[in-house]
């Protein structure tokens, strides 16, 4: 049996790396997958595409997820197209690394809206859905650095430090609806965005895992497939590390 037939979920930041590959598991375990991203270029268009070829329902969205408008209207779509939304996985982020010193006030700025500021917009645009049909699952990406810090990272640090601190209250806020709220904390997981990264500063990440190798995007995205199907109906409030033990 597929772990989410018929359930609708809403992913952000979909048409790569991480976001990409849950919306995938999504769509292989019977979801209608609804997910966004700031342009419909060709990559989201192939993404949507593939999504379909799963046999459900799956529908790209043009929408900037740090815009408390945009996304409103953007979960008031996916609701008018299919009737409603069980489950929504905050996944847009972006990084501007640099140490303090260097740091712009935008970058700081600009990591914060997309990260953090687009899981409060979605989240309150989706729960005004889940309240009237008492359910629903919102899990959120954080990540390792979000618990730990890193050097060179302040401003996504904090913004993933954030995510956690907004999981657990909306989890206590939520829990009497039946809606429940998680976060994942990947860390160092192989994806175009790790790609680009020096292979001295690879290196130095891959000694600090104690399974000595890199997490695969398929791996956070069962973990996510779990958290927001009803086989994790009693877990609510969690940081679910998806580290290879680097955070013990």
């Amino acid at each position: 049996m597929k772990i989410l037939e018929g359930k609708v979920a809403i992913v952000t930041g979909a048409s790569r790396g991480i976001g990409r590959m849950i919306a995938l598991k999504f769509a292989q375990q019977g979801a209608i997958v609804a997910f966004s991203d700031l342009k419909i270029d060709e990559n989201a268009q192939a993404v949507e595409k593939e999504l379909r070829s799963y046999g459900v329902q799956a529908k790209a969205y043009a929408s900037n997820a740090s815009d408390y408008n945009a996304s409103q209207e953007f979960v008031d779509q996916v609701v008018n197209d299919f009737g409603k939304v069980d489950i929504l996985i905050n996944n847009a982020g972006i990084t501007r690394d640099g140490l303090l010193m260097r740091m712009t006030e935008e970058q700081w700025d600009l990591v914060i809206a997309v990260n953090l500021k687009s899981v409060f917009n979605l989240t309150k645009a989706v729960q005004k859905y889940m309240l009237k049909q008492r359910s629903g699952s919102i899990v959120n990406m954080s990540s390792v650095v979000g618990v730990r810090g890193n050097a060179g990272q302040s401003n996504y640090s904090a913004s993933k430090a954030g995510i956690i601190g907004f999981t657990k209250s909306i989890a206590l806020e939520l829990g009497s609806r039946n809606i429940r709220c998680n976060a994942i904390a990947p860390g160092f997981i192989e994806t175009e965005m790790t790609a680009q990264l020096p292979e001295a500063e690879k290196e130095g990440w891959l000694k600090s895992i104690p399974l000595k190798r890199g997490g695969k995007p398929e791996e956070v995205a069962d973990v996510a497939a779990f958290l927001a199907s009803d086989m994790s109906s009693y877990v609510s409030g969690q940081v679910i590390n998806v580290c290879g033990a680097m955070l013990t």
